[in-house]
């Protein structure tokens, strides 16, 4: 249970949020919608990542789009936190320049009585959970809504990810990908700031995949000598084999605090797919 209950705390499901963390804190987690093939889905509810994945299972890739929760799903969620005693909520999300989701919170903030704080976190999915893990702690130690903030904006500055995606052509047809040059005969390992996706490194084996990750990671320590954290994602079960490499490549570092695992849920795979695995890094949340 949250230490204060009565600052909620929400965000969207591409945030990717662990269940460990939404349970820590108290999170209500409003799903996003996952259209396959013209059938929608909610995430988290009725599609979990193997459901999802299982759609690529005969080598063609479905028809796949997402959309942000409505302004009534948040509402209902900001109602449910007030029914069980909170008097202020916080809610913190993909960034407004990805996603409508921001401004779909926004409205649905307007629909209730209690006080609610939308925060756009600039980040997208475990970037988003990162700020989420940061908002308990402020709020834990008795912060208000304006340390949550600057928390935020200084931490999402600190942040980096890399990652190679299963499915090239989900990540190009998204849109804020189709300006890369990727080689077709390279393994592409990227790196997104903010909305900007650019190429970290093109390689040639999987190994060499697993060294650029590795290698960013730890370049994070020189910068956050107090130590940093490492989010390890995973797609499906084909790419479980590369994150727990990666994962094993880092487990020593000596500056990397932790190593934490997360799924790479279907509003996330939907832009890239299948064998998709990655990371994100940031400071040592205390």
């Amino acid at each position: 249970m949250p230490a204060d209950p009565t600052i909620g705390i929400v965000t969207d499901s591409n945030s990717q949020l662990t269940a460990e963390l939404a349970e820590r804190f108290g999170v209500e987690v409003v799903p996003m919608t996952v259209t396959i093939d013209g059938d929608d889905h909610l995430e988290g509810v009725d599609l979990d990542a193997d459901d999802f994945y299982a759609h690529f299972d005969d080598g063609n890739p479905p028809e796949v789009t997402t959309s942000q929760p409505s302004p009534g799903a948040f509402a209902a969620a900001y109602r449910r936190l007030a029914d069980h005693g909170c008097t202020e909520i916080w809610s913190i999300h993909l960034a407004e320049a990805m996603s409508d989701t921001v401004g779909s919170a926004r409205l649905g903030a307007d629909a209730v009585d209690v006080p609610v704080h939308v925060i756009d976190t600039g980040s997208a999915s475990f970037g988003v959970a990162a700020c989420v893990w940061a908002a308990g702690v402020v709020r834990d130690r008795g912060g208000d809504v304006d340390d949550v903030r600057r928390r935020i904006d200084g931490f999402v500055a600190r942040l980096g990810t890399a990652f190679m995606v299963g499915v090239p052509l989900l990540t190009q047809r998204g849109g804020r990908a189709a300006h890369l040059e990727l080689d077709d005969d390279a393994i592409s390992v990227l790196a997104m700031n903010g909305g900007d996706v650019r190429v970290l490194e093109q390689v040639s084996t999987i190994e060499d995949t697993i060294d650029v990750m590795s290698t960013y990671a730890t370049s994070w320590i020189e910068r956050e000598p107090k130590g940093v954290t490492v989010a390890i994602g995973t797609a499906d079960e084909p790419s479980r084999t590369l994150s727990d490499r990666l994962a094993a490549a880092l487990a020593e570092v000596p500056g990397i605090d932790d190593v934490v695992h997360y799924r790479v849920g279907p509003s996330v795979g939907a832009h890239t797919g299948p064998g998709t695995f990655g990371l994100f890094v940031f400071p040592t949340i205390r």
